[in-house]
Parts: C-alpha cells; structure tokens; sequence
C-alpha cells in the first residue's frame, strides 16, 4: 500500500473514531487535507467510497446514519470496533514474554517493554513471572551480536544482505552473500540459516563470527525458502549432538565448560589435566579448535589430524 493512501485511510479511520456524532461527506472532506487536494466533487466521492470501502475491508465497522434534514454521515462506534479480551494460559504468556525479552539489548527495547506491559494488562498477574511458571530458573535470550538486528529484519522482510564471516578455522574473514531464512538461539548464540548464493545451497552460520556491518542488498530470493528450516539440527550435528562414536580428549582443568558438559565420562589426570570422554560426530573438530591450547586429541587418529590440519590453517594465517 502507498504511503500517501495509508495515511488517508489512517486519517479517515481516526475521524470516523474520534467523533460522537455522525460526520457528513462535507466535514470529512474539510478535516482530511487529502481530500482537500482531491480536486473536482466526483473525484473526492470515488476516492472517499473507495477509501470506505478499504477500511471495511480491514474490519473497521463503518455505520451510515441519515439525519434528520435527509443528510447522510458516517461513524465507527469505539464498542463496535473493540477487539475480544485476550485471554492467555502460562505456557503463552511464558513464550511471549521471553519473545520479547529477545529484544532487551536491542534497539525496539522499549517497545519490548510495552509488549510486556500488555501483557500484564491481558490478564497476566502482576506478582507473578511467567518465566516461574514452569520452575525457579529463568530463561534467557541473550543477544550481544550487532548483526542479529539487521538479520532479524532482512528475515522478516525477504531481503538479501551480505556480510564478513570468519569460519572457526580461518585467520581472515570472507565475503558472503546470503538470502536470510530463519534465526535461532541454541546453547546461548545465535545461529543464521539461510541460501549462501556464492556456495549455491543452505548454510547456517554463527553471528559471533559476523565481521564488520551487516549490508542490505537489492532484488528477491532466487532459492525458495522451506518450509521448515533445522538450525538447531545442523548445528547439533556440529557439535557431535547426532553421533554414535566417541572421542578422547584430554581438557585443561578449569576450561572447556561446554564440552565437560556434554562428555559421558570425565577422569582427573592431574597436573592441571583432565580425560574426557565425548559425543563425536561430524563438525566436533571445528569445535574443539575453538578452545586453542586447552584441548589435545588422544584418539581417533582421524579427528586429532582434522584437529590439527585447521589449527596450522590458523597459525599461517
């Protein structure tokens, strides 16, 4: 829609809102400066019935009401046109407050605010958290990227961007040029999926590894985008979520708080060492260079060289 008919349309619906009485043709026409510069009496009567008939369109009840002198006005009735009472159990008043907790270092976070405030207002009591519903701890959200902004929105709106991306094992970033599907949080980042068109398929990428700004780019899609897009799946699978083998690794005491985590057996080595056991699937050597020096491999042999062979990646970088 135009900008200059939304705000007709706008104008038309708060005057028929505002008033107490019935508006005739004439003093609409005189309040709405569009209407004003609509030229000749026919042309302001087809913009005016098309205009009214868009608004009821959008659900706006319009009454027609004849006076008594046989002249016609127009009103929309604030208790006709009041939405139902929302009405919201603990499980939807959780989600959508942590909906809009995504949104407390960001940019709209006062709109956030004023979301939760709704929230309130729609029934949800004031002493209670919707977060406690379901137990003592508290979820949260974080979001520190400065991408995740320009991402969320080049998501919503179907709009290509590109943007610097370091992969785990590269000293220097690389240009890419992606069509944003989906974003999503798992273990505390955030993760992109979407069509990189310089590798002509699906990629999901961490933001904490975007360098520099995130740049809008023109024209559509040229991938569909699926119905369904398993950001969590693929990087589970990094991260060796999906295995049916082992690996052993040796963990400098104190460090590597993910991977203690997720090891199915840990044993104290001493001098400062300890022996875990974890998940391997593909992706964990990616992983595990990200901890630098606090981790070696002991076996397999094959993922202590892949290990190896992106660490020296790094170094002559």
């Amino acid at each position: 829609m135009a900008i200059a008919k939304a705000e007709r349309l706008m104008n038309l619906a708060l005057c028929l809102l505002g008033t107490r009485r019935p508006l005739s043709k004439r003093e609409l026409r005189e309040s709405i400066e569009a209407y004003l510069e609509a030229g000749s009496d026919d042309s302001f009567n087809r913009m005016f019935e098309r205009d009214k008939d868009d608004l009821r369109e959008l659900g706006l009840v319009i009454e027609t009401v004849e006076s008594l002198d046989g002249e016609v006005g127009y009103l929309a009735r604030r208790d006709s046109n009041r939405l139902p009472p929302i009405t919201l159990d603990a499980e939807e008043a959780a989600a959508l407050g942590l909906a809009a907790k995504v949104w407390q270092q960001a940019r709209l976070a006062g709109a956030a605010s004023g979301a939760l405030q709704k929230l309130r207002a729609a029934g949800l009591p004031e002493d209670v958290d919707p977060y406690e519903a379901h137990g003592a701890l508290e979820p949260r959200i974080p979001v520190h990227e400065a991408a995740f902004e320009p991402l969320m929105l080049a998501c919503r709106d179907r709009r290509p961007v590109a943007f610097e991306y370091r992969k785990a094992n590269a000293a220097q970033p690389e240009p890419r040029h992606v069509e944003p599907w989906a974003l999503e949080c798992w273990r505390g980042h955030w993760y992109l999926a979407g069509f990189d068109r310089g590798r002509g398929a699906e990629r999901v990428f961490r933001l904490s590894r975007i360098t520099g700004k995130v740049r809008s780019r023109g024209g559509r899609f040229t991938a569909p985008v699926p119905d369904v897009v398993t950001v969590r799946e693929t990087v589970a699978s990094w991260a060796g979520e999906t295995a049916d083998r082992s690996a052993l690794i040796r963990l400098r005491s104190g460090a590597g708080y993910p991977l203690r985590a997720r090891a199915t057996a840990v044993r104290e080595l001493g001098d400062g060492w300890d022996e875990l056991e974890i998940p391997y699937g593909h992706g964990l050597d990616a992983w595990l260079v990200e901890f630098g020096p606090d981790v070696v491999v002991l076996e397999p042999a094959e993922l202590r060289a892949d290990v190896v062979d992106r660490l020296r990646a790094v170094a002559k970088g």
